[in-house]
């Protein structure tokens, strides 16, 4: 059975996601530097949000090269101009499809660590539960 998170660990994980994986960063660094040795929580959520972050940026970087591949066929870039327009155009409060998404992602995982529990998002929490040290 796992145990309850101290106060400073509840902190710091949120703070990880809502920095894409900054914080986080930072704090590991900062355990290497003193020589403390992290929890299994902390370990979790800050390679979770890492591994999210990085994740995130290679999918954008992926589909801007598969878009600008796509940009040059004709009758293909219309439709992948409208694709990147309707995910990319303001819907509410001025953000975007994706940005409602990805926020509201983050939200719910900056949320649940803070109230000290193991956030879950399928495939990916799988993979970082395997590879954090308990």
């Amino acid at each position: 059975m796992r145990e309850e998170p101290a106060l400073i660990e509840r902190i710091i994980a949120p703070l990880s996601y809502l920095t894409m994986g900054m914080a986080g960063f930072i704090w590991l660094i900062i355990g290497l530097f003193t020589g403390a040795r992290l929890k299994h929580f902390l370990q979790y959520h800050i390679f979770q949000s890492i591994f999210l972050s990085l994740g995130f940026t290679v999918i954008a970087l992926f589909l801007g090269w598969i878009s600008n591949i796509l940009s040059v066929i004709p009758f293909i870039n219309v439709v992948v101009a409208q694709i990147s327009f309707l995910l990319n155009m303001p819907l509410l409060f001025g953000y975007s499809f994706i940005q409602i998404i990805i926020y509201g992602l983050m939200i719910y995982l900056a949320i649940t660590s803070f109230v000290g529990k193991y956030s879950y998002i399928p495939w990916i929490s799988d993979i970082i539960d395997q590879n954090v040290s308990g």
